[in-house]
C-alpha cells in the first residue's frame, strides 16, 4: 500500500507538470543578425510578439538580435538542423548553397525598391523549391535599402580600389572585390565595428542602415550612393517544425508574416535617405559615382552577370527572362 501511494502521488505530480507545460506553450527562440535597434529586427520583433499574442501564448516566438543566439553565418545551418526552429538570414550570403540565391547581389540588376520586388516575384518560386528541398520554408522577405560604396579614400574610379582591404558579406561581394582590385576579407555585420577599427577593412559595399547602426563615420569619411542592388533579409522555418504545428497556428503565422513583409519594405523605403542625411550629420562625404566609377561598376556587373548565369543555367536564365518581361 505505502509502495501505491508514492506511485500515485508521483503520476499526479507529472499531469500537474504536463498541465504547466500546455498552459505555457511551445517556444521558439529565433536568432537574428543584425543589432536590436535595426529595422529589421525591429520588425522580426513585432512579427514575433505578433505571433505570440494571437496564438495567446500557445506558441512564444523570443527574438534574439544582434547574432546573441547564433552569429550570422550560423543562422541558416542553425534552423536547418533543428538547433533554432526559427531565424533570418541575408539571402544572397548563402551563394554556396544555390546560385539562386544570390540574385538580388547582381550589381545594377535591380537599383529601386519597385525593380527589387520585381525580382523578388520572379525568383520567389525558384527559392522557395530550394529551401524545401532543404527542409526549410521562407516566411517573409525585406530588403535593404540600396547598396553604397564606403571607403576611407576618396574613390573615383574601381582603379582607386586596388589593394584596399574590402569586407565581403557574400560571395558576390567577393567577386567584386576581385574584378575591382581590391582585397575581400569575409566579416559579418556584427563584427563590422572591430574590422573597421583595426585596419581588417578599409571599404565595403552596403546600406546606408549598416553604416549607421555602426557609426562607420569613426572610421570611414566617405560614402558613394552607386544603388547597386537591394539586398534581402529572409526569416526561415524549420519544416519539420513548422508541419508540427496545428492548421491554426500556421494560417496566423503566415498572415503575420505577410504583415511584417509590408511593413518591412514600407519602413526600407521610408528609411533610404534618412540613412543617408544621418551619415552626413556625422561627418561624412556622401556623393553620387563619379561618371568613371558608375561606368566601372556597369561594366563589372555586366561580367558578374554573364558568370552568374553560367552557374545558374537555365533556371537562373528563366527567372531573370521573367523579370525583364514584367
Amino acid at each position: 500500500m505505502k509502495f501505491a501511494k508514492i506511485t500515485l502521488a508521483g503520476f499526479a505530480a507529472g499531469l500537474a507538470l504536463t498541465a504547466q507545460v500546455a498552459v505555457a506553450g511551445e517556444r521558439w527562440d529565433m536568432p537574428l543578425a543584425y543589432a536590436a535597434s535595426n529595422y529589421h529586427s525591429e520588425n522580426a520583433a513585432q512579427f514575433a510578439q505578433d505571433v505570440t499574442e494571437a496564438t495567446g501564448g500557445e506558441l512564444e516566438i523570443v527574438a534574439h538580435p544582434g547574432g546573441s543566439l547564433f552569429k550570422g553565418g550560423e543562422i541558416f545551418r542553425a534552423v536547418r538542423t533543428g538547433q533554432a526552429p526559427i531565424g533570418e538570414r541575408l539571402i544572397s550570403a548563402l551563394g554556396n548553397e544555390d546560385p539562386m540565391f544570390e540574385i538580388d547581389a547582381l550589381p545594377f540588376l535591380a537599383t529601386s525598391f519597385a525593380d527589387a520586388r520585381r525580382l523578388f516575384d520572379a525568383s520567389r518560386g525558384a527559392i522557395d523549391e530550394i529551401l524545401a528541398v532543404k527542409g526549410l520554408k521562407m516566411l517573409y522577405a525585406v530588403p535593404w535599402p540600396p547598396q553604397g560604396l564606403y571607403a576611407n579614400i576618396p574613390i573615383n574610379s574601381a582603379a582607386d580600389m586596388n589593394g584596399l582591404k574590402f569586407r565581403a558579406y557574400n560571395a558576390a561581394t567577393s567577386r567584386l572585390a576581385e574584378l575591382m582590385g581590391a582585397i575581400p576579407t569575409k566579416i559579418e555585420a556584427a563584427e563590422l565595428t572591430q574590422a573597421f577599427s583595426t585596419g581588417t577593412a578599409e571599404s565595403m559595399i552596403s546600406s546606408g542602415s549598416t553604416g549607421y547602426d555602426r557609426k562607420i563615420w569613426e572610421h570611414v569619411e566617405y560614402w558613394y550612393d552607386t544603388q547597386a542592388w537591394l539586398p534581402k533579409n529572409m526569416v526561415i522555418v524549420n519544416l519539420e517544425a513548422w508541419d508540427g504545428l496545428d492548421d491554426a497556428t500556421r494560417n496566423i503565422i503566415t498572415e503575420a508574416a505577410a504583415t511584417a513583409e509590408a511593413r518591412g519594405w514600407a519602413k526600407a523605403e521610408e528609411l533610404a535617405n534618412w540613412y543617408k542625411d544621418k551619415l552626413m550629420e556625422n561627418g561624412m562625404t556622401v556623393e553620387p559615382p563619379s561618371d568613371q566609377l558608375a561606368g566601372d561598376f556597369r561594366s563589372i556587373g555586366e561580367q558578374m552577370m554573364n558568370e552568374w548565369l553560367e552557374r545558374a543555367g537555365a533556371k537562373g536564365q528563366g527567372v531573370i527572362d521573367s523579370y525583364n518581361a514584367n
